[in-house]
């Protein structure tokens, strides 16, 4: 009888368990590797599910979300090399708060190559990516600022939601932007390319730039926004020519600088953080279009492309730094920037008695 309703209870379990798989698959390994060897350190749903689609045909870039059991809480346990989303110290995003900027008078200005590139942008499902091509003569290169090498712009993501009041990732003294822009770079000074620099130290470099609604947009967006009809759906991927990255930035030097992670799996925490202190602009029509965008093919285009934001991460005392000198602004109409208190890095003497 005992052995009866042990069968009558796996069968049940088999057919709740049917419709979730087929909606979601594990890459094509182990139930036992995917989700560790320590099962009481995992969620039992999640080990339900991966030991009932261990052999599924999907690979780990192409099934991961940020919603549901797929999402950003479950990054670090799905997958064992992604381990870093879960118990690492040093994640991004970050709150920038104002009052707890630390001025560094040694930060440099920023400098990015004038080269203008092409690659393509493609809709992979969870974002909207843009590939630099590789084999270009000249490659765009990013230098100065906290940067102690020079890094090679690799890709970009733009982070949005499907309305105003959320899609950043970043946010700015618990201010959510419309969107955020991320320009991802590698140390090639150090490493052959991308893969080799997420693992190492000082290998990645990360420019936010924030997207705020305007009447008047940053001219040089439109050559991105311009093709958003023609990735509508996951897999559709259009070139991109001729876009200067330096022109896309807005004009100025100020930024907030902090040592973080990727915001997409594995969270590898070697990436140096650049926020762009000043927003760029996009309309609402372009932003009409870009909210359009699909998760999925269309014979299947489930839900739509944006709330693609990894939730904010806990700062851990790590300092975030900035070259804005909150002193000097006093009294030259820098409301937005201004605090009571200033912060100045510390200069230390070689034979200065502690």
């Amino acid at each position: 009888m005992m052995a009866q309703q042990g069968a009558m209870l796996a069968a049940v379990v088999l057919l709740v368990l049917l419709p979730l798989a087929l909606s979601c698959p594990c890459p094509p390994i182990p139930a036992s590797k995917v989700c560790g060897s320590d099962h009481h350190t995992y969620d039992s749903q999640c080990l339900l599910l991966c030991a009932a689609v261990s052999d599924g045909q999907s690979s780990w870039e192409e099934w991961w979300t940020y919603d549901g059991i797929s999402g950003p809480g479950f990054w670090g346990l799905i997958n064992p090399q992604w381990g870093l989303c879960s118990k690492g110290r040093r994640q991004s995003p970050v709150d920038i708060q104002a009052d707890k900027l630390l001025f560094d008078p040694r930060l440099r200005p920023l400098h990015i190559d004038k080269h203008k590139i092409s690659g393509t942008l493609a809709n992979t499902g969870q974002s909207l990516v843009l590939r630099v091509d590789q084999d270009s003569k000249h490659h765009v290169n990013i230098s100065g600022g906290p940067l102690a090498y020079r890094y090679q712009l690799q890709e970009g993501y733009i982070h949005y939601g499907t309305h105003d009041g959320h899609g950043s990732e970043h946010t700015v003294q618990g201010q959510t932007f419309p969107g955020e822009i991320q320009l991802y770079g590698f140390n090639a000074e150090l490493y052959h390319n991308m893969s080799e620099a997420q693992h190492k130290a000082q290998g990645i470099v990360a420019i936010s730039l924030m997207l705020q609604i305007g009447e008047t947009p940053t001219p040089e967006l439109r050559l991105i926004t311009s093709v958003f009809n023609k990735v509508h759906h996951r897999g559709q991927a259009t070139p991109i020519r001729q876009l200067s990255v330096r022109a896309l930035l807005p004009e100025t030097d100020h930024y907030m600088t902090y040592e973080g992670s990727t915001t997409h799996p594995g969270c590898w925490e070697t990436t140096v953080w650049i926020i762009i202190n000043k927003p760029i602009y996009i309309t609402r029509q372009e932003l009409y279009a870009l909210r359009k965008l699909m998760q999925g093919s269309p014979e299947t285009p489930k839900a739509p492309l944006g709330n693609n934001a990894r939730p904010l991460q806990p700062l851990h005392h790590r300092t975030v730094r900035t070259n804005i000198d909150f002193f000097k602004a006093q009294g030259k109409n820098c409301p937005t920037m201004y605090r009571d208190m200033h912060y100045k890095a510390n200069s230390w003497a070689e034979n200065e008695i502690l």
